[in-house]
């Protein structure tokens, strides 16, 4: 039976009762007698109630909402007060049409209306007769129809058959309300006090704990004595439940703690389950049982999975142990042991598809297209890691992106920039509150395969701390030997990782641990020259930049000529992100004229350039003159590309004492120090009277101070300057230098050989110096961007010095 609250029953007749009525009475024979007596009108205005079934002689509150509800009730409530009843057969239907109500109704007479607090009009209304619906005559503004009376076959009262079925529902009814601490006492009280049988039934039919359907079929059945065995069967089912729940109450209640708590709601939940035909937790194991048959795991990781699923079947889904458990069981099924793409090895259509996406850069696609040629002709073998250096914006990322393109392979990305706990690489131990696994497994199950191309982006930037070392925890993903059994903490067995493509990007490998720089295949990426920036700029970031604007190339051009005025105007590097800001500030420029409807020039002009983006900044790689001593060119190698150094020096009054600055490393002052040993050494060789040492301070100066600079490769170019300041003789014009110097006079090789030429050809340097072993470097470098450049070869600093130094004296040379 219902949660119905029950009032003070002390006058039974439902006469006379007015708005001033404080309780809602019950039926009493007299009352059912004249009820049954009374003729029902032909026609009646319809009033549909969405989740309540009213029975003959029952009094309920319905609370109406839609507006065809509130005026049927107010035209009903100023007439007769007469209004016909039905259920609709589906609840969530807004405005219910004949099709959407049950045919079989009971008529109703209005007892009160009030209004709410809120807003709602709620009627108190008593049902009368059941009817049937003949014929909808309205729907507009409220559903009228013609009704027909439907006849209740009753039984003799002195039937004993029918009188022992009014006891027993008595009975049970009595029960109910005892053993449901939902239902008021006095309840009891009610059903003792009901006088008509008929009455008994429809009223304890109206309060049963049953769906809307289930009574709506009770008062369609017209005999009373078949409703009241029907509806003893289902007080019988809610009689059983009540039981069923107290005994599991009464097993429980002593000495409930927490634990025990969680349990008792477990075992209610758990019968309540069986009750309705199984339990949903034994569904979700059954369902990842049929999963598991489907995956292609090897045996070994079948039994771990079974033997981890009978341990999840044992366990209480209410401690938390239990959805860690389900975690871990879900991360088996979503991984993809033994799902491998088929690998696409065309190699021409991979190398259009690397030409397509990248141009220039055609060492780095040349050994790209080789690993895939051994891929290839070596279909098991071990998948290579690949590690792309370079300096920012030249494209390493998007270059694996590509190789993935080519291959018909998965592509995943993760970045390393300041990861610095272990257990992002190698995950938790999932006895841990909130365990995950780690970052690697998580890609691969996203990815959905076990051979996807995996880019690990700036692998150099790695970071140590309390967690651990990250980077050593790469050591078994890059491994090929070891990587065919990564072992993750939170998983707890080892997973082949020997199909996946590992693609590292770094801008710095000094930074690499070496134990991993070692397990890698190092490819430089280098910068790009002014007319590679210039052909990238036309055929893929305008474009780019115009579709991302709303814009076509109809709206704005721009040619090679403003391109290269913007590439060595306004950016300074060696990839083209800096690049593809001024140009989108083109195109922004371009879109805001179109918005407003401004004039603008579609084909830009070197005069629209430095209108939209300033005057040229980048002034500083130009070449300065060489009418002072001691002031000499270098080219330097930076994070960002090549770069030129000036080297200044200069002599004053003192001791001998070298002073150095400019933001310089340990290593670039130690350069200084051994370059002025070697003058001092040798000072016979180039002229210099040694008593200079002695008599006058030296100052060596690199500009830009607040810039840090490190590393050998100024060596050459501090011995010239000082060599020159000493013998107060010109530097060769146009000239710049690069290269290591030792204290036995010998010039050691430098890298970053390619940045540095093309920061040489930025700043209209003529001619270069070089260690005879950076020959190398240049021949591997195109012949058009060494156009216009002349090289010399060293292995020896007086060499450099024959090369650099002039015979003619600076303006206005100091006398020493």
């Amino acid at each position: 039976m219902g949660n119905s609250k029950f009032s003070n029953f002390d006058n039974m007749s439902l006469q006379g009762i007015d708005e001033d009525s404080e309780l809602i009475p019950l039926l009493t024979a007299e009352d059912e007698e004249e009820m049954n007596s009374e003729v029902l009108p032909e026609t009646l205005p319809i009033l549909p109630l969405r989740n309540t079934v009213l029975f003959p002689g029952v009094v309920i509150p319905i609370t109406a909402g839609r507006d065809s509800s509130i005026a049927l009730i107010k035209d009903a409530n100023n007439g007769s007060k007469v209004i016909g009843v039905v259920s609709q057969k589906d609840g969530e239907v807004e405005n219910p049409g004949i099709n959407d109500i049950n045919t079989l109704g009971t008529v109703a007479r209005i007892l009160r209306v009030l209004q709410m607090p809120d807003g709602n009009t709620t009627v108190i209304i008593q049902g009368k007769k059941r009817f049937e619906v003949a014929e909808v005559l309205t729907e507009k503004p409220y559903m009228t129809a013609t009704i027909r009376e439907a006849k209740e076959d009753r039984p003799d009262p002195m039937n004993p058959e029918f009188n022992a079925i009014i006891e027993s529902v008595k009975e049970l009814a009595l029960k109910i309300i005892k053993d449901n601490p939902n239902i008021p006492s006095d309840a009891s009280f009610a059903i003792k006090n009901i006088q008509s049988n008929s009455f008994l039934i429809n009223f304890v039919s109206s309060n049963l704990s049953v769906d809307v359907n289930v009574k709506q079929e009770l008062l369609e059945i017209p005999s009373l004595q078949e409703r009241a065995l029907a509806m003893l069967k289902y007080m019988n089912v809610e009689l059983q439940k009540l039981e069923l729940k107290n005994d599991i109450q009464s097993k429980v209640r002593t000495d409930l703690d927490q634990q025990q708590r969680e349990y008792f709601l477990h075992q209610q939940m758990k019968t309540i389950q069986e009750e309705l035909g199984g339990g949903s937790y034994e569904e979700e194991i059954e369902e990842m049982r049929v999963k598991a048959k489907k995956k292609k795991w090897g045996k070994k990781v079948g039994e771990h999975f079974t033997k981890e699923l009978a341990k999840m079947q044992r366990m209480n889904p209410q401690v938390a142990e239990y959805s860690i458990q389900r975690n871990y069981l879900d991360l088996f099924l979503e991984l993809p042991w033994n799902e491998f793409s088929k690998d696409k090895f065309d190699l021409k259509r991979a190398q259009k598809i690397l030409d397509r996406d990248h141009y220039g850069l055609e060492d780095v696609k040349r050994r790209i297209i080789e690993y895939l040629a051994v891929l290839k002709l070596r279909n098991d073998m071990k998948s290579p890691i690949l590690c792309f250096y370079g300096p920012p914006g030249v494209g390493k990322t998007s270059l694996g992106k590509s190789i993935a393109e080519a291959l018909g392979r998965e592509y995943v990305r993760m970045s390393l920039g300041g990861l610095r706990d272990e257990a992002e690489i190698r995950g938790h131990r999932k006895t841990y509150i909130g365990a995950m696994p780690g970052r690697i497994i998580q890609s691969l199950k996203k990815a959905g395969k076990s051979n996807p191309v995996f880019i690990l982006d700036e692998i150099d930037k790695l970071s140590n701390s309390n967690q651990g070392d990250p980077s050593s925890a790469m050591l078994e993903v890059l491994d090929p030997e070891q990587n065919s059994e990564f072992h993750d903490n939170f998983l707890e067995m080892g997973y082949d990782l020997s199909k996946v493509m590992f693609v590292a990007t770094a801008n710095n490998l000094s930074s690499i641990q070496p134990a991993l720089l070692d397990r890698m295949e190092i490819i430089n990426v280098t910068g790009y020259t002014i007319e590679e920036k210039v052909e990238i700029a036309k055929r893929h970031l305008l474009p780019k930049q115009l579709k991302e604007h709303g814009l076509t190339d109809k709206h704005l051009k721009i040619g090679k000529a403003q391109l290269e005025k913007i590439v060595e105007g306004y950016t300074r590097e060696s990839g083209v992100r800096s690049l593809e800001k001024q140009i989108a500030k083109m195109v922004r420029y371009a879109a805001k004229s179109i918005a407003i409807e401004e004039d603008y020039e579609v084909k830009v002009s070197n005069e629209v350039i430095e209108k939209i983006l300033g005057a040229p900044r980048m002034e500083r790689d130009k070449y300065e003159n060489n009418d002072v001593a001691g002031v000499v060119t270098g080219l330097a190698w930076t994070s960002v590309g090549g770069d030129i150094l000036f080297i200044e020096s200069i002599l004053t009054k003192g001791k001998g004492i070298l002073t150095i600055t400019g933001n310089l490393g340990k290593v670039m002052k130690e350069s200084a120090t051994i370059a002025m040993e070697y003058i001092k050494s040798n000072c016979d060789l180039f002229g210099i009277d040694a008593g200079v040492f002695e008599n006058y301070n030296v100052h060596i100066h690199v500009p830009e101070g607040a810039t840090p600079k490190d590393g050998p490769s100024a060596g050459i170019t501090m011995l010239t300057s000082l060599v020159s300041l000493f013998t107060q003789r010109k530097v060769k014009n146009s000239l710049a230098m690069t290269g290591e110097i030792t204290l036995r006079g010998k010039v050691l090789p430098v890298g970053g050989i390619k940045e540095k030429i093309l920061a040489a050809k930025r700043a209209r340097i003529k001619e270069i110096i070089l260690c005879e072993e950076n020959r190398r470097d240049i021949l591997e470098i195109k012949e058009e961007y060494l156009k216009g450049l002349k090289f010399h070869y060293v292995s020896e600093m007086h060499e450099v010095i024959a090369l650099a130094i002039t015979k003619q004296k600076v303006k206005n040379p100091k006398t020493l």
